[in-house]
């Protein structure tokens, strides 16, 4: 990790050393909250039941545009994302989608 640099004496560098610390809080816990939705869908993906995980990848989808929206992620790395998970849930057998639908 590098060296902290000596702390800045103008106004202004001051200013904008508060602005990116807030900012870094935000970043980090946006994008750790696209994580966590990220790996709850991958789960939900791995059990195999296509209707929690379609559940799930509406909320995936709505964290991951939210970072978008905000900056956090640039919007072609949430779509690429979108469009990866997308892919994963449709290629749960239908099958394991009878079997739930028919227990409820």
């Amino acid at each position: 990790m590098p060296a902290k640099a000596r702390p800045k004496k103008n106004l202004s560098a001051m200013k904008r050393v508060r602005q990116n610390e807030k900012r870094n809080l935000r970043n980090r816990s946006v994008l750790s909250g696209v994580k966590t939705t990220v790996k709850k869908l991958e789960a939900t993906i791995d059990s195999g039941n296509r209707v929690d995980a379609g559940k799930a990848l509406l909320q995936a989808i709505k964290t991951l545009d939210k970072a978008a929206t905000k900056g956090v992620i640039h919007k072609n790395t949430a779509s690429r994302n979108i469009s990866r998970l997308t892919k994963k849930v449709n290629a749960i057998p239908p099958k394991a989608d009878l079997t739930t639908a028919g227990a409820a």
